[in-house]
């Protein structure tokens, strides 16, 4: 229902960008022991099919597991936006340095798990300060095992919503649907499609499609280390 609500909002003008553009991600991630972990995470985006690269990102932070069901979170990150024909195209339209605060609540129903991700974020960018609120709702299911473990298929799907304090309140809307390989407990791979929303002042809406790649490594210092989330860090 709140989903729904969110897209019905009358929009006057809409536009999609054309081409598929592919959003690359690459995760590193540190468990210490069954409560603290840390992350880094590199990410590429363009505006068409591995050309047009205008976007590049570097981020990392720690993380604590409150308890097997909710881990808290910490990061900071830097963010460039360059021009978006050619490739890392100079002047540069925007560039960020952020830090920001999460949660993340997971729920599991036999082999079917949602997770909630709850997000502030305070933006020091070259345009100015920002804060952006994020909520992530995902599902996960495993498809040839109980459990995601060794040598698992799995899908995913989630909806994240991006909320402003000030201007446009509901600013963007990020759907992904796509699936996934967990080799062991040191590599995983997911591949999907990616539908960002923009919305802005006026009644306007932008559009794009991504191919999402993500490849994450993990690694644990000792063998109780459990602490693994599937997925990008965004």
């Amino acid at each position: 229902m709140i989903i729904g609500a969110f897209f019905c909002i009358s929009i006057h003008l809409t536009a999609q960008t054309p081409g598929l553009g592919t959003w690359n991600v690459l995760t590193g991630r540190f468990n210490y022991n069954s409560k603290w972990s840390s992350f880094i995470e590199l990410q590429l985006r363009s505006q068409q099919t591995f050309n047009h690269f205008n976007y590049h990102e570097v981020k990392g932070g720690i993380a604590y597991a409150i308890s097997p069901s909710l881990t808290a979170l910490v990061g900071t990150g830097r963010y460039i936006t360059y021009q978006l024909t050619d490739n890392f195209k100079t002047p540069f339209l925007v560039s960020e340095n952020r830090i920001w605060q999460q949660l993340i609540w997971n729920q599991t129903f036999q082999s079917f798990r949602i997770e909630h991700r709850l997000r502030s974020e305070q933006r020091y960018t070259s345009n100015g300060y920002r804060n952006r609120f994020r909520y992530r709702i995902s599902g996960i299911v495993p498809l040839n095992n109980k459990t995601i473990t060794n040598k698992t298929f799995f899908l995913n799907t989630s909806n994240e919503f991006h909320f402003n304090n000030e201007g446009v309140f509901f600013e963007q809307n990020r759907y992904y649907l796509g699936g996934g390989y967990n080799f062991n407990s040191q590599l995983s791979l997911q591949l999907g499609w990616l539908n960002r929303s923009d919305f802005f002042t006026q009644n306007r809406a932008q559009y794009k499609n991504f191919l999402q790649t993500s490849v994450q490594f993990t690694f644990s210092k000792s063998k109780k280390s459990t602490i693994k989330n599937l997925g990008s860090v965004d």
